[in-house]
């Protein structure tokens, strides 16, 4: 075995792709140096550190914590070129000009280390090209690496290779990008803009195509075509403002260029609107305009006829809505393709037009459909890859329909199916792998040493692979919870309910768990089985679930279950074995608590925990602010301890949520022991590991012990500010109780300062808070706007 670390890297070219990739690096902690042309004026690294301003600025944001900014190390092609030679890997990002890339590759490539990889990001320029004029050692470690904008949050990167990259280079770097950047990684060949690109760029033009056809506005097609279709919810024209239609324009252009002998050449004609909006300056989200235009708080849409913005809010009508919501994807199909409703028509077209147009470059794009539909699930936010949403919906049948279109003329080219799709098969996925034209095989799944570090690999549907809500050995599981594990020395505990909300089954649940797991595991860890797919941690407590105890009982029937969730969440703190929540996506109120009790945290990058009661005017009660006193406490380390609780008062009374989990161990909701994951197809496995190596290093609990608090001082001094932002009209007078709750809890109540108080003392004090407001008008307001339209009220 040979280990490939990568130390350090270089990143050339500060443009919008170059900067985000160098911050996604340093988000992973990995040390790297951004170049950029010397300033013609001013500092000479000008160009690189107004980057790096940038970064800061930009939203999404493409650094988990914003002062990590500061760690990209800035350089220059004048008189920072000798840093190369002390960098693993290098990735060029410049502009798509193929001679500015040679220009660049003549002038670093004497300081390129002999071991390192070379390799570019582009969209679709010629790798093979690329490398002309490479020596042969060069060319061996050269190839190319496609990131999707914006880096940090898009999970595909495509590996494209030439015929002279070594093999093993492709293999160093794809563990480096799954694990180390958490991406997913597909290997293209090295034709025009690859794959997902190829695919998805005709999609947009076919769907661009086949709206003017139909008569559809910009809107009405992206309503059709974003979540109701299991993509993105940008849908189609949005999804290009996002892009910016002068990079949409250039990719468009590659095709033109280079797929002249393409049977759907014709297809790849730039759109009329598209050149007329790129003329005009309008590229979309960038500079305020393109298909869409804000105007005040309205958006507005393009009338493709006479050229102005118009009233938006196009809808899907009705029928198609429910054509939509069947969910039985032959059905579906079928009545889009039945139906005279012009919209379902329309639906049926690109769906026709995409399974054409991937049928008939299966072979020259990718090594099997498996790549094509990871490409696009993970490239362009689909919730199915297209071979995967025509082999649900009846791979024989469907392939006939498209047949007997193209043989009428309504396809967009004549260019018949491949006779593989017709020679008896049900679809391309199956249990020993994907099909591959070009070896006339299924291909299995990659067997690359990384991929053992996921235990549940991205689904493909056909493949039949367990996933993980039902994977491994279950122990117990009832509507709520399962129970389960993968025959080793572990436990591992799921929850179930929508968007894994906490009541009373989850909690007794996660007790029966606790108990199992120290009778009989070396650890339990709390896992949600749709993390990797961008499902919650758990968005907090059962509001819908408390509402008929509420109604029967009132106050008193709501406060034994708030006990029973504190003496849980306890006993998971205290427990004989480690406890790891291995978190990803949302972890709110109760789901927040969870986190914080845990022996050990395992979190996603994409981690956003936070307090957030206050928005159904509650405080948190399963303990969220007595762990709050005692990690100030804990931070203070006998020093002014108010000066370290008003950090902690300040999220939860504002309903602060981390945008990383980066940034969620900046505000204390994870420890510096914790561990950050960037793929979440690694977190269970990560977990796992953690829980192993406490229990064999001799895990006990932590003893309980007393803890300091800063009392009616600090509850006075907090009050004070208050006072001040709610007659200032910063806060209403129901938010000031909020926070004079949360200030009370956090600092210990009514005792003096440096007070020593139990946890129960302060978790007494969180349920005695809790049970006021809940009986509160004002909270009780808050609940049911809360529940009825899914947004928080302020009153």
């Amino acid at each position: 075995m040979s280990n490939f670390i990568v130390k350090k890297v270089a990143v050339l070219g500060a443009g919008v792709m170059g900067a985000q990739i160098a911050a996604h690096c340093v988000n992973a902690r990995v040390p790297v140096v951004l170049f950029d042309l010397p300033a013609k004026e001013g500092p000479k690294n000008g160009i690189v550190l107004r980057a790096i301003e940038g970064l800061k600025k930009l939203s999404p944001a493409p650094l988990g914590n914003k002062d990590d900014a500061a760690c990209i190390e800035v350089a220059n092609y004048d008189d920072g070129l000798e840093l190369l030679k002390g960098c693993d890997l290098i990735i060029e990002a410049i502009a798509e000009r193929m001679d500015w890339k040679h220009d660049l590759y003549k002038k670093v490539a004497p300081f390129i280390a002999p071991d390192a990889i070379f390799a570019s990001n582009t969209s679709g320029l010629s790798i093979t090209a690329l490398s002309d004029g490479f020596a042969a050692e060069l060319k061996a470690r050269f190839c190319g690496v496609h990131f999707f904008n914006p880096p940090r949050y898009m999970h595909l990167v495509e590996l494209i290779p030439t015929a002279t990259t070594r093999p093993e280079i492709l293999d160093q770097l794809e563990g480096f990008l799954v694990t180390t950047l958490g991406k997913g990684v597909v290997r293209a060949k090295d034709t025009p803009n690859f794959i997902a690109n190829r695919v998805g760029v005709f999609n947009m033009l076919a769907t661009i195509h086949e709206a003017e056809k139909f008569g559809l506005s910009c809107d009405l097609v992206d309503d059709l075509t974003g979540a109701k279709l299991g993509r993105a919810k940008s849908g189609t024209f949005r999804t290009a403002d996002v892009v910016g239609l002068d990079t949409l324009g250039h990719v468009v252009k590659t095709m033109q260029d280079t797929l002249g002998d393409d049977p759907f050449a014709a297809c790849y004609k730039t759109p009329e609107i598209l050149t007329r909006l790129v003329a005009a300056g309008a590229l979309g989200q960038k500079t305020g305009a393109g298909f869409y235009k804000r105007v005040g708080r309205e958006v507005q849409r393009l009338d493709f006829a006479s050229g102005q913005y118009v009233a938006g809010g196009g809808k899907a009508d009705d029928l198609v809505v429910r054509i939509l919501k069947e969910k039985d994807a032959a059905k579906r199909m079928k009545a889009l393709r039945d139906s005279g409703n012009p919209q379902a028509q329309f639906l049926w077209a690109i769906f026709r037009d995409a399974f054409h147009y991937i049928a008939v470059h299966l072979e020259a794009v990718a090594d099997n459909a498996r790549d094509i539909d990871f490409a696009m699930r993970w490239g362009f936010g689909q919730k199915l890859g297209p071979f995967e949403t025509w082999q649900a919906a009846g791979w024989q049948q469907v392939a006939n329909w498209v047949k007997e279109d193209i043989d009428a003329g309504k396809a967009l080219c004549s260019a018949p199916l491949p006779a593989w799709v017709f020679d008896g098969r049900s679809g391309v996925h199956a249990a020993d792998g994907s099909w591959s034209p070009a070896r006339k095989t299924n291909v299995p799944r990659s067997a690359l040493a990384v991929y053992g570090r996921q235990p549940f690999r991205a689904p493909v549907l056909g493949e039949g692979a367990a996933d993980g809500s039902k994977g491994g050995t279950t122990l117990f599981e009832d509507e709520s919870v399962r129970i389960w594990h993968q025959g080793d020395e572990v436990l591992i505990f799921s929850i179930k309910t929508k968007m894994h909300a906490i009541g009373a089954p989850v909690i007794a649940g996660l007790s029966r768990a606790i108990a199992e797991a120290e009778r009989n595991y070396k650890g339990l860890v709390i896992w949600a089985a749709d993390a990797a797919d961008g499902g919650a941690f758990s968005a907090g407590a059962d509001l819908q679930a408390m509402l008929p105890l509420f109604m029967s009982g009132g106050v008193k029937a709501i406060e034994p279950e708030v006990v029973r969730l504190q003496q849980c969440f306890q006993a998971m703190k205290y427990a004989g074995v480690p406890v790891v929540a291995a978190v990803a996506g949302l972890a709110l109120g109760g789901g927040c608590e969870l986190t914080l009790h845990a022996a050990r945290r395992v979190a996603a990058i994409e981690s956003y925990i936070g307090l957030v009661e206050v928005g159904v005017g509650l405080i948190p009660a399963g303990g969220g602010l007595k762990e709050a006193a005692l990690r100030a406490a804990a931070d203070a380390k006998g020093n002014d301890l108010l000066q370290f609780l008003k950090h902690y008062f300040m999220n939860a009374a504002t309903a602060a949520v981390s945008k990383s989990a980066l940034e969620a161990r900046q505000m204390g909701y994870l420890k510096a022991d914790d561990v950050i994951v960037f793929n979440p197809y690694e977190l269970l496995h990560v977990a796992k590991v953690e829980a192993r190596a406490m229990f064999d290093a001799g895990y006990r609990p932590p003893l309980q012990k007393l803890v300091p608090v800063a009392g009616r001082y600090a509850i006075a001094t907090i009050m004070a500010q208050l006072v001040n932002m709610r007659d200032g009209g910063f806060i209403s007078a129901h938010d000031f109780k909020l926070g004079q709750m949360i200030a009370t809890v956090v600092s210990g109540g009514d005792v003096d300062q440096g007070s020593l108080v139990s946890e129960q003392w302060l978790l007494d004090l969180e349920r005695k808070a809790f049970m006021e407001l809940l009986n509160h008008p004002k909270t009780q307001e808050r609940i049911m706007g809360m529940m009825q339209t899914g947004k928080p009220v302020r009153n």
